[in-house]
């Protein structure tokens, strides 16, 4: 019988470095003969594509307004089910490991902040309707300051997405250091991803061996 495979995720706010440390690490793991992918959330799957386009302004509701946060927890929450119903439990039945840039901790720290009160009743609304995901086996959160992380979404001369405002980026860099309150079952480790991608990938790949030593 082929023994499960491990479900790691990266988290972070935009510009934390979440897509760039999942590449390196699940890259690292292959070197090292580890059966390995990067996947991602929202996924390449049909509702993650519907809500890649909201985020980036290819979708609007009428008056040319984005969808509203609860009407997003919900795409998020369908996408997140097919994703795991796809991609995620077949690999991990595989014995592969999964990495995946952003999971349900994202959903719980953008759309409670977006809901204007960021308060425990969205947060939990999040995640009953969340309450079906698989749980990763691990979630290491990259902590770094709001300003950096502006400058680095700056440096990409990409048009700024849904949620990269930075008032929206702030509250969220503090969302994302508390998380492991508001997610009390999971196994969070917090990194710190202000340096260099080399330095921040060795703290990554730490915490990684760490959690499965």
């Amino acid at each position: 019988m082929t023994k499960r495979g491990r479900f790691v995720v990266i988290e972070g706010i935009d510009g934390a470095g979440t897509t760039t440390q999942a590449a390196r690490l699940t890259e690292r793991l292959r070197s090292e003969k580890v059966h390995a992918r990067t996947t991602q959330e929202p996924s390449d799957g049909p509702i993650g594509t519907l809500v890649r386009q909201v985020l980036t302004g290819r979708i609007v509701c009428p008056g040319g307004l984005a969808p509203g946060w609860a009407t997003m927890a919900l795409l998020f929450a369908a996408d997140r089910m097919d994703h795991v119903e796809a991609e995620i439990e077949p690999f991990l039945a595989s014995g592969g490991t999964i990495i995946s840039d952003r999971y349900d901790a994202s959903s719980l720290a953008y759309q409670s902040v977006m809901s204007g009160s960021g308060g425990q009743t969205a947060i939990e609304w999040i995640r009953s309707i969340n309450r079906h995901a698989m749980r990763p086996d691990l979630t290491i959160v990259l902590d770094v300051a709001p300003d950096i992380a502006a400058v680095r979404r700056e440096a990409r001369g990409e048009a700024a997405q849904l949620y990269e405002q930075n008032e929206v980026q702030r509250a969220l860099a503090a969302f994302y250091k508390d998380l492991g309150r508001h997610m009390p079952g999971d196994r969070i480790v917090q990194v710190e991803a202000a340096g260099p991608a080399d330095e921040v990938q060795a703290r990554v790949l730490e915490v990684y061996r760490a959690a499965f030593a």
